[in-house]
């Protein structure tokens, strides 16, 4: 037993050894028992200076109330994502965020263990991402160049759905309320926001991009507000994203990932066109447009408290909802020649279209990833091309169906009538709903996704 446990004590220390995040273990005492490589390299510190030893000998600079780690100790209760500042025996200063949860063993606390992440490489990190930016939007205000890549005519459909509402984007970008856009992951959220920008009265001004998930919490409110000399260890007076987008349009992707806590003040903004920078006590006041965009649908993610409701009515002044390629199929053929035509330019081809097989899967499919996926299968297709078609063995193998329907997909070229393939399909698909729910109208109309009135019409039309 006691070699079992020995070994069980090597290998989690191997593990934790070979986590990269700084861990630091210490027991009731606050005393350090485990603490590796990667703590010690934050903390500018060697992992002998700090084994064995108190956390207050240590970092001096510490006290029960400013360490995390005590302080869990002291209250039982986990601390997640909170930033720290403290000062080695060497005087290093030292800036991380710290996860830190208690220890217990059947019910008795015997240690608190912290997960940390060097904050001073994130700041530093941020604040060179802002520096470019602010130099860039230098760069252009001299030069007069447009900062937006796309317009609403870079946006390609044929649905009439989305072409009013491309009119309708067109028509409120004269609007100086603020927009917010919903739509699955590669719809063309970007596109959109970035077409509005270019028909604004404000497309000679900057357009400022931040995706809210790219940057950890604790440094988003800096990245937007900026900061003020001396609000933290090293801070100096720095432009955010709001400054920097003044008198243009500031583009926020992904806003329910952004804290709840944050987006309280983003409505204030909104309000008032006030912003305060981080460790500041006044006021200024900034001309920006804010465009957000979410990947998640509204209504979901006010359900699960992603964001606030007074924030999202005030951004509902003006929403786009940007339809998902399977829901307008008319596009997916027209899209594709349009690509086609987009890489045979690239790449010197001349590819003249598709085969038949592969249409009838291209419109088939259900495109998860939107127009960017189907864009990437061209591209992928264009390059492993050897004829004039593309064909159906030129899908990238992750796209391939199984084989029994890759064999139904190259048998109906036999038979090139669309319609009667489609037909069959249908048919089997049906049967197959109908053997699953053992003759139940409703659940076999919940498996293929359809009204029970359209099933049933279905059934009456055609024998199955």
């Amino acid at each position: 037993m006691g070699q079992l446990r020995a070994l069980t004590q090597e290998v989690l220390t191997a593990i934790l050894k070979s986590i990269d995040e700084g861990i630091h273990v210490v027991d009731t005492g606050g005393r350090t028992i485990f603490y590796n490589e990667v703590a010690a390299k934050h903390d500018g510190m060697n992992v002998d200076e700090v084994l064995g030893k108190h956390l207050m000998d240590v970092f001096p600079s510490l006290t029960e109330e400013s360490s995390t780690l005590l302080q869990v100790i002291k209250t039982g209760k986990p601390i997640f994502n909170q930033t720290q500042v403290y000062v080695n025996i060497h005087g290093v200063r030292i800036d991380t965020i710290n996860t830190t949860l208690p220890i217990s063993v059947k019910g008795d606390m015997v240690g608190a263990v912290e997960i940390a992440k060097d904050f001073s490489r994130m700041k530093l990190l941020a604040e060179r991402l802002l520096d470019l930016q602010k130099g860039l939007f230098k760069s252009n205000s001299k030069k007069r160049v447009k900062q937006v890549k796309y317009t609403l005519n870079d946006i390609r459909t044929i649905n009439p759905d989305f072409i009013h509402t491309k009119a309708e984007a067109k028509k409120l970008a004269k609007s100086n309320a603020p927009i917010l856009v919903y739509g699955e992951s590669g719809t063309g959220k970007e596109l959109m926001v970035q077409g509005i920008h270019h028909e604004s009265h404000r497309s000679d001004g900057p357009f400022v991009a931040q995706n809210c998930a790219a940057i950890p919490e604790t440094l988003l409110e800096s990245i937007l507000f900026g900061t003020t000399k001396g609000s933290y260890t090293g801070a100096v007076d720095r432009k955010g994203l709001f400054e920097l987008a003044d008198g243009g349009t500031l583009f926020l992707d992904e806003l329910h990932t952004m804290p709840v806590e944050l987006q309280a003040k983003l409505l204030r903004v909104l309000e008032d066109g006030m912003i305060r920078r981080v460790g500041s006590s006044q006021n200024s006041s900034v001309n920006v447009r804010v465009i957000a965009a979410m990947n998640v649908h509204p209504q979901l993610a006010l359900q699960e408290k992603k964001i606030r409701h007074d924030l999202y009515y005030r951004l509902n002044v003006f929403t786009f909802s940007l339809l998902p390629l399977r829901e307008r199929r008319e596009d997916i053929l027209y899209l594709t020649d349009f690509f086609i035509q987009e890489f045979n330019r690239l790449l010197s081809k001349n590819i003249q279209g598709v085969e038949k097989n592969l249409e009838i899967f291209l419109t088939g499919y259900q495109w998860p990833g939107n127009v960017r996926e189907l864009k990437h299968t061209l591209e992928y297709m264009m390059n492993v091309c050897e004829g004039n078609l593309l064909r159906f063995n030129d899908l990238p193998v992750i796209l391939k169906p199984n084989t029994a329907v890759a064999q139904e997909i190259n048998h109906s070229s036999d038979n090139l009538s669309l319609r009667k393939n489609l037909v069959d399909m249908e048919k089997k698909l049906i049967k197959r709903a109908l053997d699953l729910s053992k003759g139940n109208i409703n659940q076999a109309a919940k498996l293929l996704d359809i009204p029970r009135q359209t099933l049933q019409y279905k059934l009456k039309k055609i024998p199955y």
